[in-house]
């Protein structure tokens, strides 16, 4: 692992310790809040039955809404726990309101269990219904004073007043607070991911580096062989060869003979040896076994099926190209894997006289407008990033989708001799042969190219 990704993965083990501290706190906020709302519905509730009672009202009627009222808050709290379903919360929350109203009905001092409900409200609904549930029952606090009593003090007034807002603001405040919570959540694993995108397409990079490094030191090797060795051999041969038919000495010849014997045998042994090292390494490029171990790895992580086609007369790739070519089937197969909602993915490989080209197409969802497309975070290189590169070896990326009809990205990289030239890329017709890819998905091997699945034929 490099000094950067070295820094990089301390960066994210930091961020992570962090970021587990800020979960933990998060959560004891959580708890906090709901042992206070708790606590503040049975508080408010004793001392407005206290008060009532104090006041005149008549103790059974007092007890038995206040029992009822407490009982269902427990029963909403205990649900809302076990289930968390937004809308049977709310529709709880109603009844508890109406509830409430009923111990109006006996006596006003449970006007300040409107508290709890307009903490509540914030926490259910959104801001304009809060609001209107919180206007209506503020209403409510005035009025049952006035019915009781015939007026309403202004203390009063304004104290409800006062009480609404905070509570209405104080739980809006918390439902931000968990909202920034969750977002630094999924930041923290965006940045887990993307950190992992990187590790494994380094060890892409690196597996197709030291493949292409063993091709090519081994056919240094046989080449070697063949220039010197070999060639020393063949002569000897044909030394030994010459000189026996002119000896007239028959032992002499005799071993001329051995001579020529060994050396037709090292030769055949040379031969054999040069055959091993070179073509035979030759035929399983670095770029297809890294595709392959990707289309192998999508069908471990999801439920799609991949297939890679490679054309038989596609020719030996530069590491540059392997490079480029492998970081766009990463990307594509990394946006297939999270956006394509696909069950089959097709990765084919392309001779186009001399340029290399690289469809991958998948039978998902599709986009709408490509062209405005954005990032996301989780999906490691953009496609844009590949685009640039592909630009700057003088080949380009071309994009083709349509909802509901899947996605179709083609990368071309022109001949070996023009790839380290910068242009603005390639112009071939895309359209056609997308097409007949995207036509192959979902067919067997029907065609003559060499068709590799890694998993079952989608």
């Amino acid at each position: 692992m490099t000094e950067h990704d070295h820094r990089f993965g301390t960066f994210a083990a930091e961020a992570e310790l962090e970021e587990g501290g800020r979960v933990g706190a998060r959560k004891w906020t959580e708890r906090t809040m709901e042992f206070g709302q708790h606590a503040i519905a049975l508080v408010l509730m004793l001392i407005s039955g206290i008060r009532a009672v104090s006041g005149g009202a008549p103790l059974l009627p007092t007890v038995a809404v206040s029992v009822v009222f407490l009982a269902w808050y427990a029963l909403g709290a205990v649900r809302a726990a076990r289930t968390g379903a937004l809308v049977l919360a709310k529709w709880w929350l109603i009844v508890l309101a109406a509830a409430w109203l009923c111990t109006l009905l006996v006596s006003a001092e449970f006007i300040w269990v409107a508290f709890l409900l307009w903490l509540l409200a914030g926490h259910l609904f959104s801001l304009r219904i809060a609001v209107v549930f919180t206007a209506l029952t503020y209403i409510a606090t005035i009025v049952a004073p006035l019915a009781h009593y015939g007026q309403v003090p202004t203390p009063s007034i304004i104290g409800s007043l006062i009480g609404a807002v905070f509570a209405l603001g104080l739980s809006r405040g918390y439902i931000e607070l968990l909202r920034e919570g969750r977002r630094r959540e999924e930041l923290l694993r965006s940045l887990e991911l993307a950190h992992q995108n990187l590790l494994d397409l380094q060890d892409e990079l690196a597996l197709t580096q030291r493949h292409a490094g063993e091709i090519q030191e081994r056919t240094r090797v046989s080449r070697d062989i063949h220039d010197t060795i070999a060639q020393s051999i063949s002569s000897i041969r044909l030394i030994a060869h010459a000189e026996a038919e002119r000896t007239t000495d028959d032992h002499a010849g005799e071993v001329l003979a051995q001579v020529e014997d060994l050396a037709a045998q090292s030769s055949r042994d040379v031969r054999r040896i040069i055959a091993a090292l070179a073509p035979a390494e030759l035929e399983d490029g670095a770029l297809t076994a890294a595709i392959r171990r990707l289309l192998a790895r999508l069908e471990e992580d999801s439920s799609i099926s991949g297939r890679l086609d490679i054309d038989e007369t596609l020719p030996t790739l530069s590491a540059e190209a392997e490079v480029a070519l492998l970081r766009t089937a990463q990307s594509a197969l990394a946006n297939v894997r999270q956006h394509s909602q696909a069950s089959r993915v097709l990765v084919s490989l392309m001779d186009l006289d001399g340029a290399i080209r690289m469809d991958i197409v998948d039978d998902g969802v599709g986009m709408a407008d490509p062209e405005k497309r954005q990032r996301n975070p989780e999906s490691g290189f953009g496609l844009g990033f590949i685009a640039s590169r592909m630009r700057e070896l003088g080949g380009e990326l071309v994009i083709e989708s349509t909802p509901g009809s899947g996605f179709a990205i083609s990368a071309t990289l022109p001949s070996q001799s023009q790839l380290h030239t910068r242009g603005e890329g390639l112009s071939t017709p895309v359209g056609d042969t997308v097409a007949d890819t995207a036509g192959r998905l979902g067919e067997g091997d029907h065609s003559p190219r060499k068709t590799t699945d890694t998993g079952e034929n989608a």
